[in-house]
């Protein structure tokens, strides 16, 4: 058997943390036991679906590089089908028209309520061979004829084993008045189309999936296999909120997290390989499993995923983050042509950034002047005391040609032997004045990566600036 996948997102919103972990396993699974994995777009909903929330979900799946083998498929563009399986049940007898009204339907739930009944539709058009007199003009709905008899077994990869009497389910609505199928139909029809083996999918679906077996079953399908994720929680343990998760991904793009650090942190939400924390995307592959998948609901720990991107960021592939750093430098109006390469901003800046949002607004003075110094960094550096350093160093950098950090560490060097002081005394004074801050990667490589001609022209602009301030006390 081939194993395929799917993840089936209804455009009706932004995809979130909890989609994407459905896809990430969903892609997992069918990549371990080299299957295929489906993209479908449930978008019959048409007064909720939005083509924002559809490009949002693809922006999405292509950032995390879930890229899938069959789709996007549309539901939308598939009526004509299901229109087709309607009437086909109906002819097989699994389907039959409904003519209760609204308040007719309001009343019998009522009444079985205050008998302390299960409040569920009592079939009572179930045997009708036409419409009940008066309502020749209605336009009916078209349930299915569940079996009254037997029970469904559902051998869950997660939950176990589920067994549900068919006396428990009602007769559901699978086409509505105006001709128009509902979600149980078109995603029974849509599995068996595209021939689905493995369906993951969040446990809000689960009282959804013995109502699809038994129609599969009326088809005289397969019986997919299932797996039901249980929810993601906050860190209080509720359900998420647009502030803790349940926002669009791409917010996590947008705040600097890198794809591979946001997968590594969502396939640890519910599943675990012993106590190992960090896995490459091949491991992932490799090692992922339905059954391993945890019962409980996992709680998001935005510490773990920041200490996850800091991580990647520091051992990642520096050409691969610089792709990713490009993005935000753009972002942030930052012109990186007449700078250095943005691998060595990596190299220079991985330790001390958390994101790449981070690492942008950091390494602005490589590629941009600035118009005023820090003010508590310029108070407690450019005294008095740092004027004569500042000019040494000058006067010792526009005598080099080739601009090279370690020739440039030493002439610092120098100067602190020359003037008998302690390298911060001319190492501080010479990071601010060439970055505008007091915190910078190591002074030769800042040096190197900021250049010849801005760094003298920041060393000088420095000088001038102690200088009138000197003037005026």
């Amino acid at each position: 058997m081939t194993v395929k996948t799917r993840f089936a997102p209804s455009p009706t919103g932004y995809l979130h943390i909890g989609g994407a972990r459905t896809a990430l396993f969903s892609w997992l699974y069918a990549r371990r036991h080299q299957g295929t994995f489906v993209l479908r777009i449930e978008d019959t909903d048409r007064e909720r679906s939005t083509q924002e929330a559809v490009d949002v979900i693809l922006e999405g799946m292509q950032w995390l590089g879930l890229n899938h083998d069959e789709g996007p498929f549309y539901q939308s563009q598939r009526m004509e089908r299901y229109k087709e399986v309607i009437q086909k049940l109906m002819d097989d007898g699994f389907a039959y028209k409904c003519y209760c009204s609204k308040d007719e339907l309001n009343a019998m739930r009522e009444e079985q309520m205050a008998k302390k009944e299960k409040a569920r539709y009592d079939r009572r058009c179930r045997g009708l061979e036409a419409p009940p007199s008066g309502k020749e003009s209605i336009q009916p709905v078209i349930r299915f004829k569940t079996n009254i008899d037997g029970e469904v077994v559902i051998n869950d990869h997660v939950k176990g084993q589920i067994i549900i009497n068919n006396r428990e389910l009602d007769d559901l609505i699978i086409a509505r008045g105006d001709g128009t199928p509902t979600y149980n139909l078109v995603v029974v029809v849509d599995d068996l189309d595209m021939g689905m083996t493995h369906i993951i999918r969040g446990d809000d679906h689960l009282n959804n999936t013995p109502r699809q077996i038994n129609i599969l079953k009326a088809m005289g399908a397969a019986i997919p296999e299932y797996a039901h994720l249980p929810m993601i929680l906050d860190e209080q343990g509720a359900k998420l909120s647009k502030r803790h998760g349940a926002a669009n991904l791409l917010n996590y793009r947008d705040e600097g997290y890198l794809p591979e650090a946001l997968l590594n942190y969502l396939v640890r939400l519910g599943w675990s390989h012993g106590d190992q924390e960090i896995f490459s995307v091949a491991e992932m592959i490799d090692l992922f499993d339905l059954n391993d998948i945890n019962k409980s609901a996992s709680c998001i720990n935005p510490e773990k995923l920041l200490w996850l991107n800091q991580h990647y960021i520091k051992e990642g592939d520096a050409q691969h983050v610089a792709e990713h750093l490009a993005w935000h430098m753009e972002k942030q109006g930052i012109n990186i042509e007449n700078g250095p390469a943005l691998t060595a901003i990596v190299n220079a800046l991985s330790e001390r950034s958390k994101t790449l949002v981070e690492m942008a607004q950091n390494s602005r003075y490589f590629f941009e002047d600035f118009a005023e110094f820090d003010e508590k960094a310029a108070k407690k550096n450019f005294k008095a005391a740092a004027l004569e350093p500042l000019q040494k160093l000058l006067q010792h950098f526009t005598a080099v040609d080739e601009w090279k950090g370690e020739d440039l560490h030493q002439i610092v060097l120098n100067v602190t032997e020359e003037l008998d002081l302690k390298l911060g005394k001319v190492a501080q004074p010479l990071r601010v004045a060439i970055t505008g801050t007091s915190m910078s990667p190591s002074i030769d490589v800042t040096l190197e990566l900021i250049g010849r001609e801005r760094s003298l022209e920041r060393i000088s602009k420095a000088i001038s600036f102690i200088e009138e301030k000197v003037a005026n006390q």
